[in-house]
């Protein structure tokens, strides 16, 4: 969906945060007991995070809020890869939105996918293996399936966004629910 240059600077902010968001999430994660190919992969997603966090900083002309203390994260592995991979999810539709009004960040795009595949490769491995850990990423799943769409309104609050988001909400819903039916989390709602 291609949007209006007025919506430029809204869908900006709203990436600064979720970039924000991103970063001290995965810095969090990295607190969990995670695989060790995992722990290098967030380290080196964190590094790419605060790279984009700078970037959107210096476009905006503003100071992303830091948190006085990192957010609470899943601590096991199958329910942080469900949290992670969902935000990413919803990240990467909002670079696409981004790069649809400024093609100059079309690498965001790019990050974003391999953040996105990285955890769709994961939580494939996990269903496929079945058992608890299966069950684990299914229920973590439908937990943050059930909160998202307040999260997305949140995201869309914008007014300059009011005549774009009966079209907006559904598209990115659709898009990042057939992710999750794609690899096998949850079931078409």
């Amino acid at each position: 969906m291609v949007l209006p240059r007025s919506c430029e600077r809204p869908l900006l902010e709203r990436f600064l945060k979720a970039e924000a968001m991103a970063m001290w999430s995965v810095r969090a994660a990295q607190s969990s007991d995670v695989p060790a190919h995992v722990a290098v992969f967030l380290r080196r997603h964190e590094a790419e995070e605060q790279g984009h966090l700078k970037q959107f900083e210096a476009m905006l002309g503003v100071q992303s809020w830091e948190k006085p203390r990192l957010p609470r994260v899943p601590k096991h592995w199958a329910a942080l890869a469900v949290h992670l991979y969902g935000y990413e999810a919803l990240g990467l539709e909002f670079a696409k939105l981004l790069a649809g009004l400024r093609p100059d960040l079309s690498s965001i795009v790019e990050d974003e996918e391999q953040h996105v595949a990285f955890f769709e490769r994961e939580l494939t491995r996990m269903i496929a293996q079945g058992g608890s850990t299966a069950s684990t990423a299914r229920e973590s799943a439908r937990a943050w399936w059930k909160r998202f769409a307040r999260t997305l309104d949140r995201y869309l609050g914008d007014s300059s966004l009011d005549p774009y988001r009966a079209r907006l909400r559904p598209a990115i819903l659709t898009g990042i629910e057939e992710r999750f039916v794609g690899i096998g989390l949850m079931e078409l709602q």
